[in-house]
């Protein structure tokens, strides 16, 4: 009996549970394959005991339409970074790659299905390089992964910061107010580009395209007559300050290694007082409601998609490589491909072009 093993790494997000499901139901039809999934992350096989669990159609039934992971998730540590506590009280980090291999090979597992963004790919890589028979499934809400066209829960993040944005605008009109819609994209702008052009704001501000708040302050100033008006502003959460730096702290969360973003969007409130907007100025930060709940059938598609492949690579035995959409077909990326560059917004793309001939001010 062959044994695939499934997990998810990094943030949650909406369609994790549709490509487990897949993963699940593709290998069901193959007599000697058996799928178990590692409780949060690659933690699961390096704790004691080992948090692992057998996957069949009856414990997959009915979480397509669900949110989140039924594995669980983590973002902490890692085979290469697990946290350690020391005698004194302190943490420290220790590799334990070689021993979680080692662990796996116990088990009698033949592969992993890692299912995560960037930082899981990345794992991964380093996995491969050791010996060890691993597939990735791209998943990212930001959409910034330049080796596929899009990451399933993308349209589900886009679709959440829309609605908030039409929410705002009837506010917004009511008491005449600048509304400042702060929305997640670390590096990427994908998420505030697309929701201010669906959903009509007025400023888009984003990590790729450094803005000038004079500039800013004309757009808004231009959408009020004799005081009434309102205006609509869509900011990244990765979007520089004017100092050039991105707003954040670090964490204190043991083995938590990114830098906490939030706060951009207070921050360019105080930037439009100190020059000068006399506009009723509020902040919503829209947060994790991006990455929760249902998600909408575009990315559940694209969820069964990728986990479907993601099967039938590991069939093959086509190890170390990351499935990707390129419209219109679900193709196989090495590694290396995967991880060479981020797929950020071009300052000229079409997508920029349209949002500019809608009016949409970058601040630039």
């Amino acid at each position: 009996m062959n044994r695939l093993m499934v997990l998810t790494g990094g943030g949650d997000c909406p369609g994790l549970n549709a490509v487990i499901r897949a993963i699940v139901k593709r290998a069901s039809q193959e007599k000697d394959w058996e799928i178990v999934g590692c409780i949060e992350s690659f933690n699961g096989v390096l704790k004691d005991p080992a948090e692992i669990v057998i996957l069949d159609e009856s414990n997959v039934a009915g979480i397509l339409v669900k949110g989140g992971t039924i594995l669980g998730t983590t973002n902490k540590g890692g085979p290469f970074a697990y946290p350690v506590r020391n005698n004194d009280g302190s943490w420290t980090t220790m590799d334990r790659s070689d021993e979680m291999i080692r662990r796996l090979q116990y088990m009698g597992i033949n592969g992993v299905i890692n299912i995560g963004g960037d930082g899981s790919l990345r794992i991964s890589k380093a996995l491969a390089d050791k010996g060890l028979n691993v597939i990735n499934v791209p998943k990212t809400i930001d959409n910034d992964l330049s080796s596929t066209d899009y990451t399933f829960g993308f349209q589900t993040a886009v679709q959440i910061a829309t609605e908030s944005v039409d929410k705002l605008v009837t506010t917004a009109a009511s008491h005449n107010r600048v509304f400042i819609l702060e929305v997640m994209g670390r590096d990427a702008g994908w998420i505030a580009l697309n929701s201010a052009i669906a959903g009509g704001a007025d400023v888009c501000i984003i990590p790729e395209i450094s803005y000038d708040i004079e500039k800013i302050k004309e757009k808004i100033n231009s959408r009020y007559k004799k005081g009434r008006g309102f205006c609509i502003i869509v900011i990244a959460e990765g979007a520089l300050s004017h100092d050039g730096k991105k707003v954040g702290a670090k964490s204190s969360e043991v083995g938590y290694e990114n830098f906490m973003l939030g706060g951009v969007g207070w921050a360019l409130k105080q930037e439009l007082i100190a020059a000068g907007i006399e506009h009723d100025v509020r902040v919503t930060l829209l947060g994790h409601l991006q990455r929760g709940g249902t998600p909408i059938a575009y990315d559940r598609v694209l969820a069964c998609e990728f986990g479907v492949a993601a099967c039938e690579l590991a069939l093959k035995g086509a190890w170390g490589n990351m499935v990707a959409y390129r419209h219109p077909d679900v193709i196989a990326v090495p590694f290396e491909e995967a991880l060479r560059e981020p797929h950020l917004v071009e300052r000229d793309s079409r997508l920029v072009r349209t949002a500019r001939g809608l009016g949409i001010s970058f601040g630039d």
